[in-house]
Parts: structure tokens; sequence; C-alpha cells
């Protein structure tokens, strides 16, 4: 287990990876497995406090969000309906060290490029409801990587519902947190087993956590956060991903 300071310098992390995060209606999985990555915390110990502390931050979101009216029903529940149970089957899977790095790597990689590529795009267009047929499959996809991975499924969903014009900026960062919401609670009790590795030091996370979600997640749902915020998160991302790539394991 990590010492005081590392933990504190963790934590601080855990906080500032809530708030802005949380501005779009994201968890921040994929930031704390980038954290917990840069600290070196085993595998098995950085996939059930990851989901452990987005289900904290997007439930955090969730209400925010929908509080300032910016969440549609409509949208989530053909994505969350498929999603849900192959998030299930995705957390009880559990992978060799190796291969988890790698495709925990390759979930922050594809996080970072598009947290880059949609950070200085402006929200417009004509807006049409999104189809079952398509989100049926779409949602079951995102649900098993998101239990697989311990990554709550909104970096995968946001860009889907904006260049598909299913839905504004900021209903997508709503429906996002509620998607990430039932996806992390489904992941985690996939793996109830993993339960016992969490770390001594989560009481400390959780609450930096919660009070990163409760600021960010009120900015949020009134304004968006600025382009350098999300190029800052992306250099995060792809930083941590490079070191997944990296280490021996």
């Amino acid at each position: 287990m990590l010492d005081p300071a590392h933990l504190a310098l963790l934590a601080l992390l855990v906080f500032a990876a809530a708030a802005l995060y949380s501005m779009v209606g994201h968890g921040g999985a994929s930031a704390y497995l980038a954290a917990m990555a840069l600290f070196g915390l085993a595998p098995e110990v950085m996939k059930p406090t990851a989901l452990v502390l987005n289900i904290l931050v997007s439930a955090i979101a969730t209400v925010q969000f929908a509080r300032a009216g910016r969440f549609s029903w409509r949208t989530f529940w053909p994505f969350a309906l498929a999603a849900v149970p192959l998030a299930f089957v995705g957390g009880a899977i559990t992978l060799p060290a190796l291969i988890y790095r790698r495709v925990v790597g390759v979930v922050l990689v594809y996080a970072a490029l598009r947290l880059w590529q949609r950070a200085g795009v402006a929200a417009g267009g004509t807006l049409r409801a999104a189809p079952k047929a398509a989100a049926l499959p779409i949602g079951a996809g995102m649900g098993f990587l998101s239990g697989l991975t311990g990554v709550g499924g909104g970096i995968f969903l946001s860009p889907v519902l904006v260049l598909a014009r299913w839905a504004d900026v900021r209903t997508t960062a709503g429906v996002s947190a509620a998607f990430i919401l039932v996806n992390s609670i489904a992941g985690l009790l996939g793996r109830v087993s993993s339960v016992r590795a969490l770390p001594p030091g989560l009481p400390v996370l959780a609450l930096a956590a919660v009070a990163g979600g409760l600021i960010g997640s009120t900015l949020g749902s009134r304004r968006l956060p600025s382009p350098t915020l999300r190029r800052l998160l992306a250099a995060v991302l792809a930083i941590a991903a490079w070191k997944l790539f990296t280490v021996r394991v």
C-alpha cells in the first residue's frame, strides 16, 4: 500500500480528475486508472477501486445534470438496457496483468484522442433520436468493455452521441453520467470477490472523488469545460497509457 505522502498525492490527482471529468458528465475512471498506474498499483487493486470512485462521482453528476434539465430518458435507456448485463459479464472476467495493462492502455489512448479531437469543436447541427437498432448493439459493446476494464463507458458513449447528433453536448453529459453509473455498479457486482482487493486508503480517495465530483458537476451542468482543460486531460491520459504499455509486469 502507498505511504501517507504518496496517498495524499494520489488523492489530489483523484480530486482533480473527478472535478474535470464530472464537468462533462464522466465518472473519471480512465483518469483514476491512469493515476494508479503512475503509482504502480496492482491491476487487481486498480479495477475495483476505479469502479467504486466512478460510482460515487457519476452518481453525483447524474443528480446535478438531471436537476439542470440535462438528461434524456429516451436517449439513455436503449444504451443502458443492453450495456448493463454485458458490464456484469465483463466485470466477472479477470485478465492476466500484462493483457489488462495493454487493454486499459488502448482505452486511455482512445480517450485521449477523443478528448483532443473534440476540444475545440462547438456544438451544433440538427438532432435526431438514436435508432434502437443501433443503440442496443452499441450499448452492449460499451457495457462489456466497461466491465472488462473498470471504465464506466462514458468515454465511448459521449463521442458517439455527439458525432451522430443523437444529443446535444450538455444532454450527452447527463446521459453519460447515468450510463456510467449503471455500468460501474454492474461491473463491480460482476466482480464482487475483487472487493477484498480494495486498498486501505480508499476512504481518503473516495472523499477526494466526492469533493471533486461536487465541484465539477455543479460547474459542468451550467457550462462546459474549456478546450485547454480537455487537452490537459488528454495529455495526462496519453502519458499514463505510455507507462502502461512500457511497464514490465
